[in-house]
């Protein structure tokens, strides 16, 4: 989907496995460094066996065609993004959740990445030092740590809005340390395309916005400033949780209820580990629940169904600045 068949098979056609693509001792042009959330990775030649510890890096690997480069993928909220189901298919998963930091070193990793923190880090898989003490190369995504603080107990606050710019950063430090910079920079340049052609001519302004990621409890509502602020603004609408900084701070319905959004972005995500998590219980409770079946966006069914990784800051964001858009246009809400 994002980049031509034929690109995609380069990474996983020609019938090469982690296991048998061995890396030269001193390859040319190596090694490799790039800066990275306050550190520094270096790989002395293309990784040979990465190993992906959340969707987000997995599938950015998997559209740059480094399947047959890959020992292993982890923690998945969704389907694999279409396009890449033939790839992926190929890759090793070591755990639908979080694995642990043997099952991740079994595979016998020589690089690996992961798009939060929290998988990268303490309470997670394996801090990067670990791995570093390991000679494993350990990549965290820019997203989750440029202007970001995450010392806090909950999924981070952002000191600055995130911008598809870091995301594409991302795209670009993984190409260079596999090197494959062309498909690097062809992924970037499809998804600035899709971007500029989903909101062309679209005019939000206001139309509020609300993004609820899961449980139906105590809600996971998105902050102002990380992937659904992304979309926010490139629709010219308002989040109307955007006066808090945290990435998902979780709110109480009558919360939500005041502040009574025109529209109601909902993740359908296929994990199980918080109530509601499919989009169709999440309906379900909102038009059911005396709290929240009388919001206007209750009320009128404006719904737009986004997969969890469309609402983290991934190459997804953009899928999601698509739906998004696609659906402000069949509302009728756009100028």
């Amino acid at each position: 989907m994002l980049l031509s068949g034929a690109l995609l098979a380069s990474g996983c056609g020609s019938g090469a496995t982690a296991t048998d693509s061995a890396a030269p001792a001193e390859a040319a042009g190596y090694p490799r460094t790039v800066s990275d959330c306050g550190q520094k990775v270096e790989v002395t030649a293309p990784p040979r066996r990465a190993v992906s510890l959340n969707q987000g890096t997995t599938e950015i690997m998997l559209s740059l065609g480094l399947a047959d480069r890959m020992a292993g993928t982890a923690t998945w909220t969704d389907p694999v993004m279409k396009g890449l189901e033939k790839a992926n298919a190929g890759v090793p998963r070591l755990a639908d959740d979080m694995p642990s930091f043997e099952t991740v070193l079994d595979a016998e990793p020589d690089f690996v990445a992961a798009s939060f923190a929290s998988t990268l880090g303490p309470g997670g898989v394996a801090t990067r030092e670990r791995f570093t003490e390991l000679g494993v190369p350990a990549y965290l995504s820019p997203s989750d740590c440029a202007g970001k603080d995450n010392s806090g107990d909950g999924d981070g606050v952002r000191s600055e809005p995130l911008t598809m710019d870091t995301v594409y950063d991302e795209v670009r430090d993984l190409a260079r340390l596999f090197d494959v910079e062309q498909r690097g920079d062809e992924l970037v340049a499809d998804l600035k395309t899709r971007v500029e052609k989903a909101t062309s001519g679209v005019d939000a302004s206001g139309v509020t916005l609300m993004y609820w990621f899961a449980n139906s409890t105590s809600p996971y509502m998105a902050g102002c400033c990380g992937a659904p602020g992304v979309m926010t603004r490139e629709l010219g609408a308002k989040n109307a949780m955007d006066d808090t900084r945290e990435e998902w701070p979780q709110v109480g319905w009558e919360t939500v209820a005041d502040r009574d959004p025109d529209v109601l972005v909902i993740g359908d995500l296929t994990r199980r580990s918080q109530t509601a998590e499919t989009a169709a219980k999440k309906i379900e409770f909102l038009e059911s629940d005396p709290v929240t079946k009388n919001m206007t966006a209750v009320r009128k069914k404006r719904y737009v169904l986004l997969s969890g990784q469309a609402m983290n800051p991934t190459i997804r964001t953009v899928e999601g600045v698509e739906k998004v858009a696609a659906a402000l246009r069949a509302y009728g809400l756009t100028k």
